[in-house]
Protein backbone atom coordinates (compact mmCIF):
# COMPACT_ATOMS: atom_id res chain seq x y z
CA UNK A 1 0.00 0.00 0.00
CA UNK A 2 1.16 3.76 -0.79
CA UNK A 3 0.86 6.89 1.79
CA UNK A 4 0.49 10.21 0.17
CA UNK A 5 2.25 13.36 2.43
CA UNK A 6 5.26 14.89 2.46
CA UNK A 7 8.19 13.30 1.16
CA UNK A 8 6.08 10.46 0.81
CA UNK A 9 6.25 9.44 4.40
CA UNK A 10 2.50 10.03 5.07
CA UNK A 11 2.80 12.04 7.96
CA UNK A 12 1.53 10.77 11.41
CA UNK A 13 -1.39 9.16 9.92
CA UNK A 14 1.47 6.84 7.63
CA UNK A 15 3.16 6.17 10.78
CA UNK A 16 0.51 5.00 12.41
CA UNK A 17 0.08 2.86 9.11
CA UNK A 18 3.26 1.37 9.75
CA UNK A 19 3.00 0.38 13.26
CA UNK A 20 -0.38 -0.97 12.61
CA UNK A 21 1.40 -3.24 9.93
CA UNK A 22 3.74 -4.12 12.65
CA UNK A 23 1.02 -5.01 15.46
CA UNK A 24 -1.10 -7.02 13.10
CA UNK A 25 1.85 -8.54 11.00
CA UNK A 26 2.96 -12.43 12.10
CA UNK A 27 4.23 -15.12 10.43
CA UNK A 28 2.11 -17.48 12.81
CA UNK A 29 -0.35 -17.43 14.72
CA UNK A 30 1.11 -16.10 17.80
CA UNK A 31 2.59 -12.31 17.77
CA UNK A 32 5.77 -13.06 19.80
CA UNK A 33 6.98 -9.57 20.29
CA UNK A 34 3.62 -9.21 21.68
CA UNK A 35 4.30 -11.77 23.68
CA UNK A 36 7.57 -10.66 24.59
CA UNK A 37 6.50 -6.73 25.75
CA UNK A 38 3.30 -8.32 27.81
CA UNK A 39 5.43 -11.01 29.63
CA UNK A 40 8.20 -8.56 30.46
CA UNK A 41 5.38 -5.96 31.98
CA UNK A 42 3.95 -8.41 33.42
CA UNK A 43 6.51 -10.14 35.40
CA UNK A 44 8.36 -6.70 36.29
CA UNK A 45 4.93 -4.87 37.28
CA UNK A 46 6.38 -2.18 35.06
CA UNK A 47 9.51 -1.23 37.39
CA UNK A 48 13.03 -1.55 36.73
CA UNK A 49 14.51 -4.59 38.15
CA UNK A 50 18.26 -4.95 39.70
CA UNK A 51 20.21 -7.61 38.52
CA UNK A 52 20.49 -10.52 40.76
CA UNK A 53 23.15 -10.71 43.57
CA UNK A 54 26.40 -11.94 42.91
CA UNK A 55 26.79 -13.34 46.19
CA UNK A 56 23.25 -14.95 46.39
CA UNK A 57 24.39 -16.33 43.02
CA UNK A 58 27.47 -18.01 44.20
CA UNK A 59 25.67 -19.26 47.71
CA UNK A 60 22.96 -20.54 44.93
CA UNK A 61 25.55 -22.70 42.90
CA UNK A 62 27.08 -24.10 46.03
CA UNK A 63 23.88 -25.55 47.21
CA UNK A 64 23.11 -26.76 44.14
CA UNK A 65 25.74 -29.17 44.12
CA UNK A 66 24.73 -30.19 48.00
CA UNK A 67 21.19 -30.64 46.89
CA UNK A 68 22.69 -32.94 43.91
CA UNK A 69 24.31 -34.99 46.50
CA UNK A 70 21.31 -36.01 48.78
CA UNK A 71 18.49 -35.97 46.58
CA UNK A 72 20.70 -38.52 44.81
CA UNK A 73 21.45 -40.66 48.34
CA UNK A 74 17.47 -40.07 48.87
CA UNK A 75 16.03 -41.07 45.55
CA UNK A 76 18.62 -44.01 44.30
CA UNK A 77 18.90 -41.68 41.61
CA UNK A 78 22.44 -40.43 41.69
CA UNK A 79 23.40 -37.04 39.99
CA UNK A 80 25.30 -36.70 36.76
CA UNK A 81 26.89 -33.36 38.69
CA UNK A 82 26.81 -31.63 35.46
CA UNK A 83 23.92 -29.74 36.28
CA UNK A 84 24.31 -25.90 36.16
CA UNK A 85 22.11 -23.38 38.36
CA UNK A 86 20.82 -20.21 35.90
CA UNK A 87 20.24 -17.21 38.90
CA UNK A 88 18.18 -15.31 36.61
CA UNK A 89 15.56 -12.23 37.54
CA UNK A 90 11.94 -12.49 37.07
CA UNK A 91 11.62 -11.06 33.58
CA UNK A 92 14.14 -13.29 32.97
CA UNK A 93 12.58 -16.17 33.60
CA UNK A 94 9.79 -14.87 32.01
CA UNK A 95 11.42 -14.75 28.54
CA UNK A 96 13.17 -18.23 28.93
CA UNK A 97 9.78 -19.96 29.51
CA UNK A 98 7.84 -17.85 27.32
CA UNK A 99 10.31 -19.60 24.51
CA UNK A 100 10.81 -23.04 26.04
CA UNK A 101 7.04 -23.21 26.03
CA UNK A 102 6.62 -21.69 22.93
CA UNK A 103 5.77 -24.85 20.24
CA UNK A 104 2.58 -25.57 22.68
CA UNK A 105 1.91 -22.20 22.82
CA UNK A 106 1.57 -22.12 18.78
CA UNK A 107 -0.63 -25.30 18.69
CA UNK A 108 -2.98 -23.87 21.60
CA UNK A 109 -3.35 -20.61 18.96
CA UNK A 110 -3.28 -22.84 15.83
CA UNK A 111 -6.58 -24.55 17.51
CA UNK A 112 -8.17 -21.91 19.01
CA UNK A 113 -7.95 -19.90 15.22
CA UNK A 114 -10.76 -22.71 14.11
CA UNK A 115 -13.29 -20.56 16.02
CA UNK A 116 -12.47 -17.14 13.44
CA UNK A 117 -13.69 -16.54 9.86
CA UNK A 118 -13.67 -19.92 8.11
CA UNK A 119 -10.51 -19.75 5.01
CA UNK A 120 -11.39 -18.02 2.02
CA UNK A 121 -14.30 -16.32 3.40
CA UNK A 122 -14.01 -12.28 2.50
CA UNK A 123 -15.34 -9.73 4.40
CA UNK A 124 -16.86 -6.10 2.61
CA UNK A 125 -14.56 -7.55 -1.06
CA UNK A 126 -11.00 -7.75 1.54
CA UNK A 127 -9.97 -11.17 1.30
CA UNK A 128 -8.68 -12.75 5.05
CA UNK A 129 -5.45 -11.34 6.32
CA UNK A 130 -5.42 -9.34 3.80
CA UNK A 131 -3.63 -6.61 5.85
CA UNK A 132 -3.04 -3.43 3.16
CA UNK A 133 -6.62 -4.06 2.14
CA UNK A 134 -7.92 -3.58 6.04
CA UNK A 135 -5.51 -0.70 6.48
CA UNK A 136 -6.79 0.88 3.69
CA UNK A 137 -10.27 0.28 4.48
CA UNK A 138 -9.16 1.80 8.05
CA UNK A 139 -7.58 5.02 5.79
CA UNK A 140 -10.75 5.38 4.18
CA UNK A 141 -12.87 5.89 7.46
CA UNK A 142 -10.14 8.96 7.93
CA UNK A 143 -10.70 10.87 4.59
CA UNK A 144 -8.80 10.73 1.46
CA UNK A 145 -4.88 11.12 0.36
CA UNK A 146 -3.93 9.17 3.58
CA UNK A 147 -3.71 5.66 2.23
CA UNK A 148 -5.46 3.08 -0.78
CA UNK A 149 -9.54 3.27 -0.55
CA UNK A 150 -11.19 -0.01 -0.17
CA UNK A 151 -12.44 -1.15 -3.32
CA UNK A 152 -15.74 0.46 -4.76
CA UNK A 153 -18.81 -0.28 -2.93
CA UNK A 154 -17.05 -1.60 0.00
CA UNK A 155 -18.11 -0.47 3.42
CA UNK A 156 -14.80 0.48 5.34
CA UNK A 157 -15.96 0.25 8.59
CA UNK A 158 -17.87 -3.13 7.67
CA UNK A 159 -14.53 -4.37 6.45
CA UNK A 160 -11.99 -3.30 9.25
CA UNK A 161 -14.30 -5.42 11.77
CA UNK A 162 -15.37 -8.20 9.73
CA UNK A 163 -11.57 -8.98 9.77
CA UNK A 164 -10.99 -7.74 12.86
CA UNK A 165 -10.57 -11.75 14.49
CA UNK A 166 -8.29 -12.92 12.31
CA UNK A 167 -5.63 -10.00 12.46
CA UNK A 168 -6.20 -9.78 16.03
CA UNK A 169 -6.16 -13.41 16.47
CA UNK A 170 -2.25 -13.73 16.96
CA UNK A 171 -2.36 -10.24 18.86
CA UNK A 172 -4.63 -11.97 21.04
CA UNK A 173 -2.74 -14.89 22.07
CA UNK A 174 0.39 -12.95 22.65
CA UNK A 175 -1.28 -10.73 24.81
CA UNK A 176 -2.59 -13.40 26.57
CA UNK A 177 0.49 -15.84 26.82
CA UNK A 178 2.77 -13.42 27.67
CA UNK A 179 0.58 -12.13 30.53
CA UNK A 180 0.16 -15.65 31.54
CA UNK A 181 4.46 -16.54 31.92
CA UNK A 182 4.88 -12.82 32.94
CA UNK A 183 2.15 -13.48 36.13
CA UNK A 184 4.02 -16.76 36.78
CA UNK A 185 7.36 -15.37 36.70
CA UNK A 186 6.77 -12.42 38.71
CA UNK A 187 5.81 -15.47 41.83
CA UNK A 188 8.55 -18.13 40.41
CA UNK A 189 10.81 -19.00 42.80
CA UNK A 190 12.41 -22.21 39.67
CA UNK A 191 11.50 -23.70 36.62
CA UNK A 192 9.28 -26.05 38.57
CA UNK A 193 6.76 -24.29 40.51
CA UNK A 194 5.05 -25.90 37.63
CA UNK A 195 6.07 -29.52 36.78
CA UNK A 196 6.34 -28.46 32.92
CA UNK A 197 8.92 -30.13 31.15
CA UNK A 198 11.57 -28.23 30.00
CA UNK A 199 13.63 -28.79 26.31
CA UNK A 200 16.41 -31.07 27.28
CA UNK A 201 19.35 -29.51 29.24
CA UNK A 202 21.49 -29.09 31.90
CA UNK A 203 20.54 -26.14 33.54
CA UNK A 204 18.02 -24.96 36.20
CA UNK A 205 15.87 -22.07 36.28
CA UNK A 206 16.29 -20.09 39.86
CA UNK A 207 15.33 -16.60 41.04
CA UNK A 208 17.34 -15.51 43.87
CA UNK A 209 15.71 -12.37 44.10
CA UNK A 210 12.21 -14.09 44.59
CA UNK A 211 13.57 -16.33 46.90
CA UNK A 212 15.01 -14.30 49.40
CA UNK A 213 12.33 -11.98 49.19
CA UNK A 214 10.09 -14.86 50.62
CA UNK A 215 12.99 -15.55 53.04
CA UNK A 216 12.22 -11.99 54.71
CA UNK A 217 8.67 -12.49 54.45
CA UNK A 218 8.38 -14.89 56.46
CA UNK A 219 11.69 -14.48 58.62
CA UNK A 220 13.22 -17.56 57.41
CA UNK A 221 17.61 -17.60 57.02
CA UNK A 222 18.27 -17.03 53.38
CA UNK A 223 20.00 -20.61 53.09
CA UNK A 224 17.48 -22.30 54.58
CA UNK A 225 15.24 -21.07 51.66
CA UNK A 226 17.49 -21.21 49.02
CA UNK A 227 18.73 -24.97 50.00
CA UNK A 228 14.97 -25.91 49.46
CA UNK A 229 14.43 -24.54 46.45
CA UNK A 230 17.73 -26.27 45.13
CA UNK A 231 16.04 -29.68 46.66
CA UNK A 232 13.15 -29.37 44.84
CA UNK A 233 14.58 -28.42 40.98
CA UNK A 234 16.81 -30.70 41.35
CA UNK A 235 14.04 -33.71 42.39
CA UNK A 236 11.81 -32.35 39.54
CA UNK A 237 14.84 -32.51 36.72
CA UNK A 238 15.85 -35.95 38.45
CA UNK A 239 12.31 -37.59 37.42
CA UNK A 240 10.69 -34.70 34.00
CA UNK A 241 14.76 -34.65 32.62
CA UNK A 242 14.47 -38.50 31.96
CA UNK A 243 13.49 -38.51 28.04
CA UNK A 244 10.35 -41.14 28.48
CA UNK A 245 8.67 -39.49 31.27
CA UNK A 246 9.46 -35.70 29.71
CA UNK A 247 8.34 -37.57 26.48
CA UNK A 248 5.21 -38.70 28.06
CA UNK A 249 4.31 -35.32 29.72
CA UNK A 250 4.97 -33.59 26.53
CA UNK A 251 2.33 -36.02 24.46
CA UNK A 252 -0.43 -35.63 27.24
CA UNK A 253 -0.03 -32.11 27.51
CA UNK A 254 0.13 -32.02 23.61
CA UNK A 255 -3.02 -33.83 23.29
CA UNK A 256 -4.81 -31.67 25.35
CA UNK A 257 -3.79 -28.62 23.13
CA UNK A 258 -4.90 -30.06 19.96
CA UNK A 259 -8.01 -30.83 21.58
CA UNK A 260 -9.82 -27.27 22.00
CA UNK A 261 -12.36 -27.17 19.48
CA UNK A 262 -14.04 -23.65 19.91
CA UNK A 263 -17.13 -23.43 17.93
CA UNK A 264 -17.44 -21.47 14.82
CA UNK A 265 -17.63 -17.69 15.31
CA UNK A 266 -16.75 -17.63 18.73
CA UNK A 267 -14.34 -15.05 18.96
CA UNK A 268 -16.46 -12.97 16.84
CA UNK A 269 -18.99 -13.20 19.70
CA UNK A 270 -16.86 -12.23 21.90
CA UNK A 271 -15.91 -9.00 19.52
CA UNK A 272 -19.01 -7.95 18.09
CA UNK A 273 -19.38 -5.21 20.88
CA UNK A 274 -16.06 -4.22 20.60
CA UNK A 275 -16.01 -0.23 19.50
CA UNK A 276 -12.39 0.57 17.57
CA UNK A 277 -12.49 3.85 19.49
CA UNK A 278 -11.82 2.33 23.03
CA UNK A 279 -9.43 0.08 23.77
CA UNK A 280 -10.66 -0.79 27.01
CA UNK A 281 -13.46 -2.51 25.04
CA UNK A 282 -11.39 -5.02 23.95
CA UNK A 283 -10.18 -6.01 27.26
CA UNK A 284 -13.97 -6.34 28.19
CA UNK A 285 -14.69 -8.30 25.51
CA UNK A 286 -12.11 -10.87 26.04
CA UNK A 287 -11.75 -10.96 29.73
CA UNK A 288 -9.21 -12.72 31.70
CA UNK A 289 -7.33 -15.17 29.52
CA UNK A 290 -8.42 -18.46 32.48
CA UNK A 291 -12.20 -17.58 32.04
CA UNK A 292 -11.92 -17.10 28.07
CA UNK A 293 -10.17 -20.54 27.90
CA UNK A 294 -12.69 -22.35 29.87
CA UNK A 295 -15.59 -21.59 27.67
CA UNK A 296 -13.23 -23.21 24.72
CA UNK A 297 -12.98 -26.50 26.86
CA UNK A 298 -14.67 -29.47 25.85
CA UNK A 299 -15.06 -33.47 27.14
CA UNK A 300 -12.86 -34.56 25.04
CA UNK A 301 -10.18 -32.51 26.90
CA UNK A 302 -11.91 -33.43 30.68
CA UNK A 303 -10.93 -36.79 29.19
CA UNK A 304 -7.42 -36.28 28.87
CA UNK A 305 -6.76 -34.41 31.84
CA UNK A 306 -7.12 -38.03 33.67
CA UNK A 307 -4.20 -39.34 32.32
CA UNK A 308 -2.08 -36.20 33.03
CA UNK A 309 -3.05 -35.15 35.90
CA UNK A 310 -2.73 -38.78 37.34
CA UNK A 311 0.84 -38.67 35.95
CA UNK A 312 1.75 -35.09 37.61
CA UNK A 313 0.29 -36.26 40.82
CA UNK A 314 2.65 -39.19 41.51
CA UNK A 315 5.57 -36.98 39.91
CA UNK A 316 4.53 -34.22 42.91
CA UNK A 317 4.39 -36.91 45.44
CA UNK A 318 7.53 -38.74 44.89
CA UNK A 319 9.39 -35.03 44.51
CA UNK A 320 7.46 -34.20 48.05
CA UNK A 321 8.68 -37.93 49.48
CA UNK A 322 12.53 -37.56 48.49
CA UNK A 323 12.64 -33.83 49.39
CA UNK A 324 11.38 -35.09 52.96
CA UNK A 325 13.87 -37.51 53.11
CA UNK A 326 16.91 -35.35 52.04
CA UNK A 327 15.43 -32.04 53.32
CA UNK A 328 14.77 -32.88 57.57
CA UNK A 329 18.12 -34.24 57.76
CA UNK A 330 19.47 -30.74 56.05
CA UNK A 331 17.12 -27.49 56.84
CA UNK A 332 16.32 -26.95 60.62
CA UNK A 333 13.19 -25.44 59.43
CA UNK A 334 12.00 -28.01 57.15
CA UNK A 335 9.04 -28.46 58.75
CA UNK A 336 7.71 -24.51 58.87
CA UNK A 337 9.34 -23.99 55.47
CA UNK A 338 7.47 -26.54 53.58
CA UNK A 339 4.34 -25.85 55.23
CA UNK A 340 4.48 -22.13 54.05
CA UNK A 341 5.49 -23.37 50.36
CA UNK A 342 3.50 -25.68 50.04
CA UNK A 343 0.76 -23.19 50.50
CA UNK A 344 2.15 -20.59 48.31
CA UNK A 345 2.42 -23.43 45.50
CA UNK A 346 -1.36 -23.78 45.75
CA UNK A 347 -2.60 -20.56 46.27
CA UNK A 348 -5.46 -19.56 43.50
CA UNK A 349 -3.64 -16.95 41.21
CA UNK A 350 -4.56 -15.77 37.51
CA UNK A 351 -1.19 -17.09 35.96
CA UNK A 352 -1.48 -20.48 37.73
CA UNK A 353 -5.28 -20.88 36.46
CA UNK A 354 -4.37 -19.67 32.84
CA UNK A 355 -1.94 -22.53 32.50
CA UNK A 356 -4.26 -24.91 33.94
CA UNK A 357 -6.27 -24.30 31.50
CA UNK A 358 -4.11 -24.14 28.65
CA UNK A 359 -2.17 -26.98 28.71
CA UNK A 360 -4.21 -29.05 31.33
CA UNK A 361 -1.72 -28.64 34.41
CA UNK A 362 -4.56 -28.58 37.12
CA UNK A 363 -2.47 -29.66 40.48
CA UNK A 364 -4.85 -28.40 43.38
CA UNK A 365 -4.67 -30.04 46.87
CA UNK A 366 -6.85 -33.09 46.11
CA UNK A 367 -4.21 -33.82 43.13
CA UNK A 368 -1.76 -33.63 45.54
CA UNK A 369 -2.98 -35.89 48.51
CA UNK A 370 -3.60 -38.26 45.55
CA UNK A 371 0.15 -38.80 44.68
CA UNK A 372 1.16 -38.92 48.25
CA UNK A 373 -1.15 -41.21 49.27
CA UNK A 374 0.66 -43.24 46.17
CA UNK A 375 4.04 -43.21 46.75
CA UNK A 376 3.34 -43.59 50.60
CA UNK A 377 1.19 -46.65 49.76
CA UNK A 378 4.00 -48.23 47.75
CA UNK A 379 6.58 -47.94 50.57
CA UNK A 380 4.19 -49.28 53.24
CA UNK A 381 3.77 -52.54 50.94
CA UNK A 382 6.90 -52.61 48.97
CA UNK A 383 9.93 -50.38 50.80
CA UNK A 384 10.97 -47.55 49.31
CA UNK A 385 13.43 -49.89 47.01
CA UNK A 386 10.26 -50.12 44.59
CA UNK A 387 9.32 -46.15 44.16
CA UNK A 388 12.95 -46.78 42.23
CA UNK A 389 11.18 -48.37 39.83
CA UNK A 390 8.29 -45.80 38.85
CA UNK A 391 11.09 -43.63 36.41
CA UNK A 392 12.90 -46.77 34.74
CA UNK A 393 10.72 -46.97 31.57
CA UNK A 394 8.17 -45.99 30.05
CA UNK A 395 5.96 -49.21 30.88
CA UNK A 396 6.93 -48.80 34.50
CA UNK A 397 4.61 -45.51 34.65
CA UNK A 398 1.50 -45.69 36.60
CA UNK A 399 -1.86 -45.77 35.21
CA UNK A 400 -4.78 -43.68 36.50
CA UNK A 401 -6.63 -46.55 38.39
CA UNK A 402 -2.43 -47.53 39.43
CA UNK A 403 -2.14 -44.14 40.99
CA UNK A 404 -5.25 -44.74 43.09
CA UNK A 405 -4.46 -48.20 44.38
CA UNK A 406 -1.05 -48.89 44.50
CA UNK A 407 -0.84 -52.59 44.78
CA UNK A 408 -2.18 -52.79 41.41
CA UNK A 409 0.74 -50.87 39.89
CA UNK A 410 2.88 -53.43 42.12
CA UNK A 411 1.83 -56.61 40.65
CA UNK A 412 2.01 -55.52 37.68
CA UNK A 413 5.19 -54.50 37.38
CA UNK A 414 6.53 -57.64 39.23
CA UNK A 415 5.44 -59.55 36.45
CA UNK A 416 7.76 -57.55 34.40
CA UNK A 417 10.88 -58.39 37.15
CA UNK A 418 12.93 -60.87 35.30
CA UNK A 419 13.15 -64.42 37.45
CA UNK A 420 9.99 -63.27 39.62
CA UNK A 421 11.97 -61.31 41.75
CA UNK A 422 9.52 -58.77 44.46
CA UNK A 423 10.17 -55.04 43.90
CA UNK A 424 11.55 -54.39 47.02
CA UNK A 425 11.06 -55.49 50.71
CA UNK A 426 7.80 -56.45 52.85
Amino acid sequence: MSFSGPSGAGGPFGDLMRDLARLFSSPGPVNWDVAGQFAQWAASGGDPEPNVDPLARVRMEELLHVAELHVGEASGFPGSSLLSLVCVTPTEWAARTLEAWRPLLERLASAAARSMTAPGQGVAGIPPGDLGGLLGAFGGLLGPGDAEAPEPGADPMSAMLGNLPRLLGPVLFGMQSGSMVGELGRRALGQYDLPMPRPPGSELLVVPPAIDGFAAEWSLPADDVRLWVCLREVAHHTVLGRSHVRERVEKLVGDYVDAFSPEAGFLEERLSGLDPSDFGSLQAALGDPASLLAEMRNDTQRRLQVPLNSLLSVVTGWVDHVMERAGRRLIDSYGPLTEALHRRRLEDHSGARAVAQMFGVELDMASVERGQRFVSGVVERAGEDALGRLWRSPADLPTPPEVDAPGLWLARIELQLPGGDRPGGD
